[in-house]
């Protein structure tokens, strides 16, 4: 079954590759939230596939889901995580799928068109970007540690979040070798799993954005929670991810 997932996520990077090097049409979803035709031809594109693969689950994806909550049994597509890196041009953005059942992640697929690299990972199976099979970083001093993260799009209108990521990044940046804004989570945690990033942390992602990378970083060695530590939900507001040597301490770091 992950072979016929890779294959269609590499059809659905056709139109991926088409749009990123075309004229795109940009529309608002909130203040700074943006979303692309591409955006939508992805996700229409891959969802009446996946229904036929998964038949039993629910198909979520970003431009289509209504609701408050996520369930605990679904296929969670992100057409482009990185929709504004995508719209400016930059080539940090991906397809993310990934197969929950029962509040477990099963099958993972990441794959960025533009740089020809395609994270993956079944469970109890081990994680791989295209051939090469990955493992988290052994940093285990965090000072030394490479710190990956990212900006909520509530930054603009929702004070408390503004504030909760201004308090992190002043625990984290002088205690940490640096910090890294890429743009992108599902990549942000691949590149975690693949030792690039020793640490990632981010809040108010949607299940889509982590559903798959979350088991390509279990998969690598890494550990994955909120911030509290506790076993990471789809519904939680925050994620944290290592290369585990540094887990307990990264959250102590944050403070939360």
């Amino acid at each position: 079954m992950i072979d016929e997932l890779k294959n269609l996520v590499v059809k659905a990077g056709d139109i991926f590759k088409q749009g990123f090097y075309s004229k795109k049409t940009i529309t608002m979803k909130g203040t700074v939230d943006l979303v692309t035709e591409y955006d939508i031809a992805v996700e229409e594109f891959l969802k009446p596939h996946l229904q036929k693969m998964y038949p039993d689950l629910q198909i979520i994806g970003e431009e289509s889901f209504i609701g408050e909550s996520y369930p605990s049994s679904g296929v969670f597509i992100d057409p482009i995580d990185g929709t504004t890196n995508f719209a400016h041009g930059l080539p940090f953005c991906a397809i993310s799928v990934g197969v929950w059942r029962d509040g477990v992640p099963l099958q993972a697929v990441v794959y960025n068109p533009i740089m020809n690299e395609m994270f993956w990972a079944v469970k109890n199976e081990g994680a791989y970007c295209n051939k090469e099979k990955l493992s988290v970083s052994s940093t285990d001093i965090l000072q030394n540690a490479l710190i990956s993260t990212g900006f909520p799009y509530t930054k603009a209108n929702a004070s408390e979040d503004f504030e909760w990521t201004m308090k992190r990044l002043s625990n984290v940046l002088p205690n940490t070798r640096d910090i890294r804004r890429y743009g992108s989570a599902s990549l942000d945690i691949c590149y975690t799993a693949r030792g690039v990033y020793d640490c990632f942390y981010e809040i108010n992602l949607k299940a889509w954005d982590t559903s798959a990378a979350v088991l390509i970083l279990l998969e690598a060695g890494g550990s994955v929670s909120n911030e509290f530590g506790d076993s990471y939900t789809l519904n939680d507001k925050c994620i944290v991810g290592t290369n585990s040597k540094l887990h307990s301490d990264f959250i102590a770091l944050l403070g939360c």
